[in-house]
């Protein structure tokens, strides 16, 4: 990430942390920055003084009025101001690769997925990522990128920045993704977990931008979460927070590849849906494609007793971080709404009756693409002067 001076002054560090305030918020006025900040309206005032003189951002009248305006000056809203060069985003799933090009506003200029086995062939996923980019790259004519934020779906060690589980990406063990991917681009790239990409996707895009804290939780062919606590993603002391996949089930004893029996992912997952979708529709495993747009009573039902167990494990986080929401993305959570319903009711059942009362359970607003425009979106913030 990019960082400013050690030396810098509490003048600058205070304008820096108004300028990411302006980046993150929905139409930002200066009364929304002092809101947000928590910031004197006279130091905003000053920070948003000097962002102007050193065209960073621009300040226009809202259109058709907003917050702010009525009988005074009408409320005027701050923008950052783009830089030339674009941006890039990689989405590595389980079982795809999924790339794309973004202007200096993260917004999506052109991509390209491919299926591939992304646990057991890393370095072969990584150069297949390498390789979309480029040809992107070539048939838009784009040169220089700003910035590159990658998305890997198992924990990275924050200091280290290595892949350091043994069994959830047994290919990609002792793997620095940010290093291998920055030698064959030639450009700095930032690793994170996909799930908190996805967090950050839905935070500043998404459902979560109704909310400041909240939990996200991707149902794919893993689970995996991304924490939001007071308007910022958490990772945890070592960026392992929310390896949620990996929580034993009572009384289930399905193999897992991370060597155990009865993981949540075992049951709760795509492949193992497909298995239960193949077996009460016979001939339709040929075809299924996620998200599923198969709507009948059985594949429901299906997915409401797949959502009813998420939703027991994910009961008992919320009663130990008590979020605002909880919003369900991943190919699983795209689907037919039936899996949202069946974390509903068991949360409803299970969390203490005042967490459960309130709180939102929505799915992703981005979907399956949460990960992706939320790489691009955070890609946008490294690239920023």
């Amino acid at each position: 990430m990019s960082q400013k001076p050690a030396g810098c002054s509490p003048r600058d560090r205070t304008r820096e942390e108004v300028f990411r305030h302006i980046r993150s918020a929905d139409r930002a006025t200066r009364a929304r920055i002092v809101e947000l900040s928590g910031l004197s309206r006279s130091t905003v005032n000053h920070a948003v003084s000097r962002l102007l003189a050193e065209e960073r951002v621009t300040e226009t009248p809202a259109e058709g009025g907003g917050p702010g305006t009525g009988s005074g000056r009408p409320a005027a809203i701050l923008r950052v101001v783009p830089r030339d060069a674009p941006v890039a985003a990689i989405d590595f799933g389980h079982n795809h690769v999924h790339v794309a090009l973004g202007d200096s506003w993260g917004s999506s200029i052109a991509e390209e997925r491919v299926d591939l086995d992304v646990d057991l062939r890393a370095t072969e996923a990584i150069d297949c990522a390498a390789g979309l980019l480029d040809g992107l790259r070539v048939a838009v004519g784009i040169g220089d990128l700003a910035a590159v934020v990658a998305g890997v779906p198992g924990p990275l060690d924050t200091d280290s920045e290595l892949v350091r589980s043994p069994t959830i990406l047994s290919s990609w063990v002792g793997l620095d993704p940010r290093k291998e991917l920055a030698r064959r681009l030639g450009v700095p790239v930032h690793a994170e977990n996909d799930a908190l990409l996805g967090a950050y996707g839905e935070l500043h895009l998404g459902a979560g931008r109704r909310y400041a804290d909240f939990l996200y939780v991707k149902v794919s062919h893993g689970i995996g979460a991304g924490l939001v606590v007071e308007g910022r993603p958490y990772r945890g002391s070592q960026g392992f927070a929310g390896e949620i996949g990996h929580t034993p089930l009572p009384g289930h004893t399905e193999m897992c590849r991370c060597g155990n029996r009865g993981c949540l992912e075992t049951v709760v997952s795509v492949s193992a849906i497909a298995a239960q979708i193949a077996h009460t529709h016979p001939g339709v495993e040929t075809g299924l494609r996620f998200p599923l747009q198969v709507n009948d009573p059985v594949t429901d039902r299906i997915l409401d007793d797949a959502g009813r167990t998420l939703g027991g494990v994910l009961a008992a986080f919320c009663n130990l971080l008590n979020p605002q929401a909880l919003i369900v993305g991943g190919e699983l959570g795209a689907s037919t709404g039936a899996l949202v319903q069946g974390i509903s009711a068991a949360v409803s059942r299970n969390a203490q009756p005042a967490i459960a009362a309130g709180l939102d359970i929505l799915p992703a607003d981005l979907g399956t693409r949460a990960e992706l425009l939320g790489a691009l979106r955070l890609a946008t913030t490294l690239a920023s002067p």
